[in-house]
């Protein structure tokens, strides 16, 4: 909160006044809408742990490899080609795997 240390400074009784009132109405605004919300629709949007989701359809957009990178022989995953630690019969392996 910003200060305004040109404004006139007020003696206690005045300071102890306006706090009271400023209080007050803070109260009056703070008073959240009561809001009625359906509690069956909140919860269809939620899928349980062992759902049957068989009748669901994943769909994946599978990017081409990137000249920049390459997918370890040992831990499959598609790493930076400055994580290559070693080559062996044409296959590469990262940093993690090698040590």
């Amino acid at each position: 909160m910003a200060t305004d240390y040109d404004a006139p400074r007020k003696n206690e009784e005045d300071a102890s006044e306006d706090s009271i009132e400023e209080l007050k109405n803070r109260q009056t605004n703070r008073q959240a809408p009561v809001v009625d919300e359906d509690e069956t629709e909140t919860a269809e949007g939620f899928e349980l742990p062992g759902a049957d989701l068989s009748d669901e359809e994943l769909q994946v957009r599978v990017l081409p490899a990137q000249s920049d990178e390459f997918t370890c022989a040992s831990c499959f995953l598609v790493r930076h080609r400055s994580q290559v630690a070693r080559e062996e019969g044409g296959q590469l392996f990262c940093t993690d795997c090698e040590g």
